[in-house]
């Protein structure tokens, strides 16, 4: 029987207690967690509960929780990304392997560090691009290495976030300020450049790129619109952004949901959607509960009456017009150059009419085509030669990364094992090429210039 791994905790929010907790609960022979350092008081006690640890191990920061004795083999970080860069290189001095999330760190020295750190104290340090281990990727990948479509000439990469999506993290959330968390194309779109850079085969040349904050601000705000979308605003039936909208009534997800391929749930949404007081019978009423993603970031009180308290309190039911900080862009492109002459343009954006990213993958014997979307994926390969069109892939609705965040979490373990320790594709030193590609994005766009990857390797 293989060894269960044990593990601490930094940070038991979205990914750490809903994602990677979640795993270790489905999984108790791979990974157990002993430890947790949570702030909020709420998600700690939960993530405590949950996992049975105790209440010695259960800490608010994750200061005095590093300063003890070596708990456990591994420490998982899943902290703001603010605070990924001191609790990694303290848990790696410590003795743990690390699992970090990405971003790795939010500057260019910090994330240089992170690596030399790791090479220090061989210990290993894996960051969260779970991309790479989404099958929908991975057959591209596979596709492009057999030879199929010849010589890589050009990859064109689409991250399409919804209006729904953009305002949660990038407006509202965690992420609305560049010098509080960091720059969008880093926070959000580091997988894409790794992506970018796997499939291309080498390291990138050089970078350009163009972007700005285009739609948001006073400028648009609708007349007469209050503080907090709650408090009745003119524009509440024509707003895409109205806070009820999307966190009581959850109307995005219910229109996501009418693409989907069950009937049942497709059936429940579209009812939904057409009468929205069905939630009050008990076949809709789980519409009126829903308290996943992203509703269990705006509190953690998920009973109807705790919502509407943080829409009348929190930034989460602010007017998006009127957060005064927000200053990340709402659309951006990156033009790369890599070693080996493939070009790749890359185009992120907050304005898509559905959630997820397109890609085009053009070589010189044929062409893939594929779709990353939240209602489903699909691959089309098509050869040059004979013009034949061939359906390589299509799935319905995706969750977690479409399967990425739990082939992460195996490979992870399974390093840590020593199983496949030098068959990692998201070891720190391959995940900090991927980041110097946003650093050099960001450094480009703000200094409307050419950034030469050497300047910042």
């Amino acid at each position: 029987m293989s060894k269960q791994i044990t593990a601490i905790l930094i940070g038991a929010g979205d990914r750490g207690a809903d994602t990677y907790g979640e795993y270790a609960l489905e999984n108790p022979e791979s990974i157990k967690f002993i430890a947790v350092a949570e702030p909020q008081k709420t998600r700690r006690k939960k993530f405590v509960e949950r996992h049975k640890i105790s209440e010695k191990n259960s800490f608010e920061s994750w200061e005095p929780l590093l300063e003890k004795e070596k708990l456990a083999d591994v420490a998982l970080i899943m902290t703001q990304d603010q605070m990924h860069y001191e609790p990694a290189i303290k848990a790696m001095k410590q003795g743990y392997d690390v699992l970090l999330e990405k971003p790795m760190a939010t500057t260019l020295k910090e994330s240089k560090s992170l690596v030399d750190v790791s090479g220090e104290t061989g210990k290993i340090l894996h960051i969260c691009h779970g991309l790479r281990y989404a099958p929908f990727f991975s057959i591209i990948k596979s596709i492009i290495d057999s030879g199929t479509i010849g010589e890589v000439v050009n990859i064109s990469l689409r991250e399409n976030v919804s209006p729904f999506h953009y305002a949660h993290s990038y407006i509202r959330g965690n992420w609305h300020n560049r010098e509080k968390s960091s720059p969008m194309i880093l926070a959000k779109s580091c997988h894409d450049m790794d992506i970018l850079l796997w499939f291309a085969g080498k390291k990138v040349q050089r970078i350009s790129s163009f972007g700005s904050q285009k739609f948001f601000g006073n400028k648009n705000m609708p007349e007469g619109a209050p503080e907090f979308c709650i408090k009745g605003c003119p524009a509440e039936k024509t707003c895409l952004y109205n806070a009820p909208r999307i966190y009581l009534y959850i109307t995005p997800l219910l229109q996501i949901g009418a693409k989907s391929s069950k009937g049942l749930e497709k059936f429940i949404v579209k009812s939904v959607l057409k009468f929205p007081k069905l939630t009050n019978l008990p076949l809709f009423r789980k519409v009126k509960n829903y308290s996943e993603w992203p509703i269990s970031t705006i509190s953690t009180d998920m009973s109807w009456e705790g919502k509407i308290k943080a829409l009348n309190e929190t930034n989460y039911g602010k007017c998006v017009f009127k957060m005064d900080d927000h200053d990340v862009v709402d659309h951006q492109v990156v033009n790369i150059e890599f070693e080996n002459q493939t070009t790749a343009t890359f185009t992120l954006h907050g304005f898509s009419n559905e959630e997820g990213r397109t890609i085009r993958v053009d070589g010189t014997k044929g062409t893939i085509i594929g779709e990353f979307l939240a209602s489903g994926d699909n691959i089309i390969l098509y050869d040059h030669l004979t013009n034949k069109k061939i359906s390589v892939r299509k799935t319905g609705r995706l969750i977690g990364h479409g399967g990425g965040d739990e082939g992460i979490m195996e490979t992870f373990l399974k390093s840590v094992k020593s199983e496949i320790k030098h068959d990692v594709m998201t070891n720190a030193r391959a995940s900090l090429e991927s980041h110097l590609m946003a650093f050099a994005a960001d450094i480009a766009r703000l200094e409307k210039r050419v950034v030469e990857m050497e300047e910042i390797r």
